[in-house]
């Protein structure tokens, strides 16, 4: 481990994106209120994170309930149709412009995030995720990308309860084939990533263990999956560990060595000292224009 550039809390002031599946979550009521981002919004928090979470998007100014993720997600789903008379296109149309407000704040919080942190769990299936990380990676911000262990234990249980019956086990295959269901007890991410988000951002879990007591976690099902497997690398200490002035590295295949990772640029105050404009001369008022 590097030693640590100075005391300071390299993390203070900086905001973070919380990337990761939506609509395809086994119950949006439940992801929203108790899931991952929650427990990772406690954390960064207390390290004095600023965290933007789509979940619960911040107000625009001058503009009421701009893409309300419940209520507006559900109306522009109901409308979507392939029919292909001009009917099923002013519907498709309607979809298209009315998600486009959920696309564009999201984009807007990478935007002005210094990092994003993505969870990326192998059997569900997204798509602006992938969308949030590429915008991320393309403007050089460091996407932290969680892939955690994917295991089906009622799956196994029930495969187990079905040996000797030949033919609901044989329908038990086909509605693995037919999900798809693909077990990725390694946690390994699409190889696709691995040189998009670089190889020394990517982790296995949270490690909600070590933190749990201090904020007072229950027993969430991702948080107790945790506790049943602990991941090899969790992603809180490291960011931990940024609090406490170690400046993040990547390996340096060329120099086989870690180095500083660049893509690390958590900016002064954008109108620090030297910075500012200057205060006004009242000697000078109204010379040159108002």
């Amino acid at each position: 481990m590097a030693e640590p550039t100075n005391n300071r809390n390299l993390l203070e002031g900086a905001r973070v994106y919380l990337s990761g599946p939506m609509d395809f979550v086994a119950s949006r009521i439940y992801e929203k209120h108790c899931g991952w981002r929650n427990r990772v919004r406690d954390f960064l928090s207390a390290c004095g994170v600023t965290v933007f979470n789509p979940w619960h998007k911040p107000s625009v100014k001058g503009r009421n309930a701009y893409a309300e993720e419940d209520a507006m997600a559900a109306e522009i789903r109901r409308c979507w149709t392939f029919a292909p008379d001009a009917e099923g296109a002013r519907s498709r149309a309607r979809c298209a412009v009315n998600f486009g407000e959920h696309v564009h704040i999201d984009l807007r919080m990478v935007d002005i995030s210094d990092f994003v942190i993505a969870y990326c769990p192998t059997n569900i299936y997204s798509v602006g995720t992938p969308h949030e990380i590429i915008v991320a990676t393309q403007q050089h911000k460091p996407v932290l990308f969680v892939s955690p262990p994917v295991e089906f234990s009622a799956l196994e249980a029930l495969e187990k309860r079905l040996e000797g019956d030949v033919e609901l086990s044989a329908l038990l295959e086909r509605v693995k084939d037919e999900i798809p269901i693909r077990p990725n007890p390694a946690g390994i991410p699409s190889l696709w990533y691995m040189p998009i988000v670089g190889s020394e951002n990517f982790f296995d879990g949270f490690g909600y263990a070590a933190y749990r007591e201090r904020f007072g976690w229950t027993e969430e099902a991702d948080l107790l999956r945790e506790l049943n497997r602990p991941p090899q690398r969790p992603l809180f200490p490291f960011l931990e560990r940024m609090t406490q002035g170690h400046y993040p590295q990547r390996w340096d295949p060329r120099e086989n060595r870690f180095i500083d990772d660049s893509d690390w640029l958590l900016l002064e105050d954008a109108l620090g000292q030297g910075q500012r404009s200057p205060a006004p001369d009242p000697a000078r008022q109204g010379v040159g224009g108002k």
